[in-house]
């Protein structure tokens, strides 16, 4: 009899605590109708992706198309009638680059254009310059000598020929039931506190990467003309970034210099090139041909100038001095339009705040839209943000010392930050980063989403986009979790990353639930819950 009392008492008092964690936990059911119906039946969003993707295309970070493209989102933030709208300036400095004109075509017993894309702030050719390929096939330094004396006044094949295979898989995908299973009974994947982890190679990748510096190394030295390498993916689709700044693999990564900084050494031009046509010009020339490659490649270098973001808000009422924020990063890679990656998380932002501003809702925090520069650098834009408005980590010089946080004023007024940067794909949940805390509350506010496909929580973490600018100095900051559709296959850093990618439907989903994530948290009595500060170590056994 005691006993069945017992488990009576506990199930009462289970049900009362899931009953008040529920009854904590609040919104505004009929506002989230409204931008349900605002987002999916009037939507805006992809007019933005049209204008970002189509007529101001490629936003390469500290570029003059950059620019054009911010000071359009912030006419479109101030038609929006939304308050602050501004261009936010931030440093480090950084070379604007665009491409002029780029051709490029082999000369051989049969002439063909040949599929490439210049690398960002690669120098130009000063006309069109005709020199003979070379494949320079050394896998050590022994092999290496062989090539010496040989490159000057040659275009140079750098890395091996790469097999393709045929695609019997879909490249297109959503996230599986399972997948989601999995990572909402994920626990929580531990990492060791302190200093944050350095990649490190094993002893057969370290002797890989010294050959290839010794490459690049004669290629400067010997005077060749340019540097062609092959690209991943296939089917002509070329994915393509900076071009390179010949460092020794031992150079930390925090000591290297990129190619956009205004200290950076001069390089020679460099060429990201479709892999079938790679694997050709390879064949070819091990089967005693020789051809020869004439190319263009103009391109305009101006003074170095600060990179931007570009900020608004919908000012608060009663808690209008506290901060909620949404974002995502606005810059791009040169080779296609940006489109998924990341004018589709830059619309998502924008359609959300102005289906916030036609309902007329009106948030008790003010909510604030901030579109990143710099992201593809490292995450500049954000970190640069964060670090001017809220505060900076500070690491110990110790290992696995606990880091501090030097925060601002403002970093106490801050609530919590969302960021949509997964491409395409419609919004199937979001990472808690660890935050056990958030459950109850996204568990709440997923709950009118379900029938979208939008209910998986995870206290994983995920990495890569400008929450950890917030994340990094213990400030709520996520990042929702999306459908992969063609993101790693065929958009993420390639030429085909243009607006025929964009799914409509995904992205009107998208940009509901961000407007109803940064009104509920404006709505809520609290600021959200943060992560606890890190302890010290305790001192080793024995120690003084």
């Amino acid at each position: 009899m005691k006993r069945f009392y017992f488990f009576s008492l506990l199930f009462v008092v289970s049900f009362l605590t899931l009953a008040q964690l529920s009854a904590q936990e609040k919104y505004d059911s009929t506002a989230i109708a409204q931008i349900k119906d605002e987002g999916m039946n009037r939507s805006l969003v992809m007019e933005f992706m049209s204008y970002l993707t189509d007529v101001y295309g490629p936003r390469l970070t500290y570029s003059p198309g950059y620019m054009r493209a911010a000071e359009w989102a912030k006419q479109r933030l101030s038609a929006m009638d939304l308050n602050d709208v501004h261009i936010e300036s931030w440093t480090p400095t950084g070379k604007p680059w665009s491409l002029k004109k780029y051709s490029a075509n082999v000369i051989a017993a049969q002439n063909f254009p040949l599929i490439s894309f210049p690398k960002a702030w690669s120098p130009g050719t000063k006309g069109a310059v005709t020199g003979e390929l070379l494949y320079l096939n050394a896998t050590t330094d022994s092999a290496l000598d062989t090539y010496k004396g040989k490159l000057k006044g040659k275009y140079i094949l750098l890395n091996d020929a790469r097999e393709v295979k045929a695609h019997f898989e879909p490249e297109g995908t959503r996230v599986e039931d399972s997948t989601l299973l999995q990572m909402a009974n994920a626990d929580m994947q531990q990492r060791g506190r302190g200093g944050r982890r350095q990649f490190e190679m094993t002893p057969e990748q370290k002797k890989r990467a010294l050959v290839d510096f010794h490459k690049m190394e004669m290629c400067e030295k010997e005077g060749a003309l340019g540097i062609l390498t092959a690209s991943r993916g296939d089917g002509g689709n070329i994915f393509v970034q900076n071009a390179s700044v010949t460092a020794h693999p031992d150079t930390p990564f925090t000591k290297r210099v990129g190619a956009q900084d205004p200290k950076a050494p001069k390089i020679l031009p460099q060429f990201s090139v479709g892999i079938e046509h790679y694997n050709r010009l390879v064949r070819m020339i091990q089967k005693g041909e020789k051809p020869k490659l004439e190319l263009n490649l103009e391109v305009a270098m101006a003074k170095e100038d600060s990179g931007y973001n570009i900020i608004a808000e919908i000012p608060g009422t009663d808690l209008k001095d506290e901060i909620v924020m949404i974002g995502a990063h606005f810059d791009s890679w040169q080779g296609g339009t940006g489109a998924t990656d990341n004018a589709t998380g830059s619309s998502v932002c924008m359609e959300a705040m102005r289906i916030l501003k036609t309902l007329g809702l009106k948030p008790r925090r003010t909510i604030r839209i901030g579109l990143w520069g710099g992201e593809e650098q490292g995450l500049i834009g954000s970190r640069e943000y964060v670090k001017a408005h809220f505060g900076e980590r500070v690491d110990g010089t110790e290992p696995n010392s606990t880091p501090t946080y030097n925060y601002k004023p403002d970093a106490e007024k801050f609530s919590a930050y969302f960021n949509n940067d997964n491409g395409t794909g419609k919004v199937r949940g979001i990472y808690m980063q660890g935050n056990e805390a958030t459950r109850p509350i996204f568990r709440s506010w997923l709950k009118p989403f379900e029938s979208m496909g939008a209910s998986t929580i995870t206290v994983r973490n995920t990495g890569g986009t400008d929450h950890q600018s917030f994340d990094g100095i213990l400030l709520p900051g996520f990042q929702f979790i999306q459908d992969e559709i063609e993101y790693s296959s065929r958009t993420h850093h390639s030429t085909m990353d243009v607006f025929e990618r964009a799914q409509a439907e995904d992205l009107k989903q998208a940009s509901v639930l961000m407007a109803a994530f940064a009104y509920n948290a404006a709505m809520r009595d609290e600021k959200f819950p943060r992560k606890p500060m890190p302890k010290p170590e305790a001192p080793a056994h024995g120690s003084n």
